[in-house]
């Protein structure tokens, strides 16, 4: 089945949305992980990848490395390998010009190459729907650049680089610099990481992507008709001293703008979609309103709405058994500290088998008639 024919077929649609937080998406890995482990005991296949059962799989920042890794075809150990390995040379050597940005933009370019090499946006190598959130810096406006053949804009953007899409989605101010991209009609357009917009986490967007008239998916909404699956990269309640903020240098001010806006934005996110939906995997959005388990605006749910994330905070890991990891809170919080990764990824992965269960994903979305990668292989005789 060709990826048209996948996006327009008729039948409940699966999404999978991936927030940003720099390193700290090595938290993810564990959660996909766990989710591709359902899926295939679901299936009864050990090869089944998640862009198998994932119509759309989307991502901000970081999360657009893990999706368009998936996206290509990487099963969950792939992408975990991919991303470890990534993780250290990305943030391992800081930049000569730091007037510019404080890490060099050479090696995550280095390395989307080895992933991606020269893969446009439209590659028939992408097996399922992608998209990558990113954000115009010279307009303002928040791209969300997708490979659905009908796209408005798709005939402009289809030979973009993927590996350039997605450094222009991970150009974190002050991290990197902006990314200058072609975007058509001899046009360039200077792209900074999408997490400065509404859509670090992306789940928002990619609903309104699925279901608004405007983009070419127009699939319909309804509890047993739209899947999503959202990931987080780890939170926690900030508290500062007032005097501290007060007093506080603007270069340090600059360095927190973008934790707060994705703060706000995942949480902005989070209330939207619970108050669309009926929720097996409730957040509380702030002390006054709950988990809006009481709250919703249509008369039936929009959606199923799936939410996985992991509190960085001493009390939740020592539910997870990790307190030993807790004096290392400050540096695994930092989107930017690459020493933390691997126990990043050991939180995930605890996180991940406290809350993913196979009981979250209703039978409404299993995949109908579905063949095993290895049958498949071996009918068309590419064992």
């Amino acid at each position: 089945m060709g990826l048209l024919e996948r996006l327009s077929a008729t039948g409940p649609k699966r999404i999978l949305a991936l927030d940003g937080g720099g390193i700290r998406g090595a938290v993810t890995v564990g959660f996909l992980e766990r989710i591709e482990a359902i899926l295939r005991d679901r299936h009864g296949d050990p090869n089944l990848r998640l862009c198998d059962y994932f119509d759309l799989i989307g991502g901000t920042s970081t999360g657009s490395i893990i999706a368009s890794g998936l996206a290509i075809g990487m099963n969950a150990g792939e992408i975990k390998q991919m991303y470890l390995d990534l993780g250290g040379k990305v943030f391992g050597r800081k930049s000569w010009k730091q007037w510019k940005s404080i890490f060099a933009s050479g090696p995550l370019q280095e390395e989307l190459e080895r992933v991606f090499g020269d893969m446009t946006l439209g590659d028939p190598g992408i097996e399922t729907g992608l998209c990558v959130v990113t954000k115009r810096a010279d307009t303002g406006s928040t791209w969300p650049l997708y490979n659905h053949p009908g796209g408005a804009f798709y005939h402009q953007n289809k030979d973009i680089l993927l590996r350039q899409v997605v450094r222009a989605s991970t150009a974190a101010p002050v991290y990197f610099v902006p990314e200058l991209v072609d975007v058509g009609l001899g046009e360039n357009a200077a792209f900074v990481d999408g997490g400065v917009s509404m859509a670090n986490n992306p789940a928002l967007q990619l609903f309104m992507l699925s279901v608004l008239k405007g983009y070419p998916f127009h699939w319909p909404a309804g509890e047993d008709e739209l899947l999503v699956v959202s990931v987080g990269t780890g939170s926690w309640s900030r508290r500062e001293r007032p005097e501290v903020v007060v007093n506080g240098k603007l270069w340090n001010a600059a360095m927190q703008v973008p934790s707060m806006l994705m703060d706000d934005a995942s949480m902005q996110n989070q209330l939207l979609l619970q108050l669309l939906s009926r929720t097996k995997t409730p957040w509380p959005i702030d002390a006054e309103v709950g988990d809006l388990g009481d709250d919703r605006v249509t008369s039936e749910p929009a959606l199923t709405y799936l939410r996985y994330d992991v509190r960085l905070e001493t009390d939740a890991l020592a539910e997870l058994g990790l307190e030993r990891l807790a004096p290392n809170l400050g540096q695994l919080r930092e989107m930017s500290a690459a020493a933390g990764r691997f126990d990043l990824a050991t939180i995930g992965e605890a996180a991940a088998s406290r809350q993913v269960s196979a009981d979250h994903f209703p039978t409404a979305f299993d995949l109908r008639s579905w063949t095993p990668r290895s049958a498949a292989a071996a009918a068309t005789g590419a064992v």
